[in-house]
C-alpha cells in the first residue's frame, strides 16, 4: 500500500537511538524526509550517516530539549533542513537521571527535570512547528507516551506522571487544531526491546544466576499483564507512527493508540 508519504518533512526527537531511531529509517524508507535528533553527537551522525547510505533524504539537529534555547535551535535546524516540517514525532524523553526505584527517593528537582524533558520539551516545539502546518492545512503531530503514564507502578514517580500528561495534551491539541488538517495522536508502547530493556534482562538474569536473557524474558512476559507471549520490537512503534504520519490516517486524530502485547487493555 502507498502511504502517500513521498516528499514529507518529519522532525523525529530522540531519534540517535533506540525507538526514535527506528522510527526515522521506517519514515525515510516512505520517502519522507528526516531530520534526526539527539543530544550525543557521536551516536546521532551514525543513525544520519546510516540512514543517508540508504539513499535517504536526512538532516541532523542537536540540542536539549529541555531548554528554550535547546528546543529553538532544534527547531531552526529542522526547518532549515527541509524549508519545513509536516510531521513532528515527539519521541525525546526519559525518567530521572538519577535512576532512582523509590517513591519518596524521587526529589521534587528531579520531578521537575522529568516533566522538562518530556512534556514540555514537546511543548515547545509544538508550539514552534504546528503553527506552520495550521497555515499550510496539513501536519501530523505524534507523541509517544509510555504504559507507564495509563498504569503506574511504585517505581519512577516522576515518569508516569509525566507521559500521562503527554497522552492528555495530545487530545487537548487535537480539539484546538479541530479542523484544520493537523492531526494529533499518541502512542503508547509497552516493554519494547530496547538497549535499555536489553541492559534490565541481563541485569535481572545475573541477579538471579540465569545465562541468557531468555528466561528473563519469559519470567517477565509471564507477570506482565500481556495477552501476546512476545516483547514488542521497535519495529511495532514505527509501523504505527508511520501509518500514523499517512494521510491515509486522516480519520484518526485524538487517539491513544495502546502498543503493548494487550498489556493495558482495560484502560483509555
Amino acid at each position: 500500500m502507498d502511504l502517500q508519504l513521498q516528499g514529507k518533512r518529519a522532525l523525529v526527537t530522540g531519534s540517535s537511538s533506540g525507538i526514535g531511531a527506528g522510527i526515522a529509517r521506517m519514515l525515510a524508507d516512505e520517502g519522507v524526509s528526516v531530520v534526526v535528533h539527539g543530544r550525543n553527537l557521536q551516536r546521532l551522525e551514525a543513525v544520519r550517516a546510516g540512514l543517508a547510505a540508504n539513499g535517504a533524504q536526512v538532516a541532523a539537529a542537536a540540542g536539549d530539549l529541555a531548554t528554550d534555547e535547546g528546543a529553538a535551535s532544534v527547531a531552526d535546524a529542522a526547518l532549515e533542513a527541509f524549508g519545513g516540517i509536516d510531521i513532528l514525532v515527539n519521541n525525546a524523553g526519559g525518567a530521572s537521571e538519577e535512576a532512582k526505584k523509590s517513591w519518596f527517593d524521587v526529589d521534587l528537582d528531579e520531578w521537575l527535570s522529568t516533566y522538562q524533558k518530556n512534556v514540555l520539551a514537546a511543548g515547545r516545539l509544538i508550539h514552534q512547528l504546528a503553527p506552520p502546518m495550521r497555515e499550510r492545512g496539513w501536519g501530523r503531530i505524534i507523541q509517544i507516551a509510555s504504559a507507564a503514564g495509563t498504569i503506574p507502578t511504585s517505581a519512577q514517580p516522576d515518569y508516569g506522571p509525566a507521559k500521562a500528561a503527554m497522552i492528555n495534551m495530545s487530545l487537548g491539541l487535537s480539539k484546538a487544531l479541530s479542523g484544520t488538517g493537523v492531526t494529533v495522536n499518541t502512542v503508547t508502547p509497552g516493554m519494547i526491546m530496547t538497549e535499555g530493556l536489553m541492559d534490565f534482562l541481563q541485569a535481572f538474569s545475573a541477579k538471579r544466576g540465569w545465562e541468557g536473557t531468555d528466561q528473563a524474558a519469559e519470567y517477565i512476559l509471564k507477570g506482565c499483564g500481556q495477552t501476546v507471549n512476545r516483547i514488542g520490537q521497535v519495529d511495532d512503534i514505527a509501523f504505527a507512527v508511520t501509518y500514523l504520519s499517512s494521510p491515509r490516517a486522516d480519520f484518526v486524530n485524538g487517539v491513544n493508540m495502546h502498543l503493548d502485547g494487550g498489556g493495558t487493555s482495560n484502560t483509555y
